[in-house]
């Protein structure tokens, strides 16, 4: 769907904790085998566990780009959880843009003080419905976790990603890319973890 794209824009956001740094490495590697030119934006926010983060990810054939994405300029958003990404495409998003987000919610600390409330999923996915062309949900978390580390919901989503052909990559580019960072020990599990989401992304 972006693959005749220039530039392609991507936003991955979650929480500190979620491996969001990670992903947008992997992403960045993936697309570089591919004959892109790769410019990965500092994550932004409060890295430690439980904060807000997100990295930006650009890509073109023509020209280095510099790191942030404009604002209303984002092509996609992939959402380690949900109300992080309604947030981006509220500040970065477009009438075109696309969305795949993880079901599970992470509490902000105002909400388990009792000084907030986090709105039900639903009015989540409804409110992404309306900021984007076309959503995708994925049970990232709950997958990562009878895996048994929720840490792979990161390497879940990029699956989920990589199934729905968005992005020119698959299965092949994942595994020569996660070489760069993985013993052979960690690659069975990196895979099956991107196989788990190629299979389980769902359009609402």
């Amino acid at each position: 769907m972006l693959q005749n794209k220039d530039p392609i824009n991507v936003i991955i956001t979650g929480v500190g904790g979620q491996g969001n740094l990670f992903a947008s490495q992997i992403l960045g590697q993936m697309l570089l085998q591919k004959g892109y030119l790769i410019t990965i934006g500092e994550t932004l926010g409060l890295s430690q566990r439980g904060g807000s983060v997100m990295s930006h990810v650009r890509a073109s054939k023509r020209e280095t780009l510099p790191p942030l994405i404009p604002e209303g300029l984002c092509d996609l958003v992939l959402a380690l959880e949900p109300i992080e990404g309604l947030r981006i495409l509220g500040s970065y998003g477009h009438p075109d843009v696309l969305t795949i987000t993880n079901t599970r919610p992470i509490m902000p600390m105002d909400v388990l003080a009792g000084q907030a409330e986090y709105p039900e999923l639903e009015v989540v996915l409804e409110k992404m419905n309306e900021l984007s062309r076309r959503v995708w949900t994925v049970d990232a978390t709950d997958l990562a976790l009878k895996m048994g580390d929720p840490i792979l919901a990161n390497v879940i989503m990029l699956g989920a990603l990589g199934g729905l052909k968005i992005l020119p990559y698959d299965v092949r580019t994942f595994e020569t890319a996660i070489r760069e960072f993985f013993p052979d020990d960690r690659l069975t599990t990196n895979l099956e973890a991107f196989n788990q989401g190629r299979t389980s992304v769902k359009a609402i």
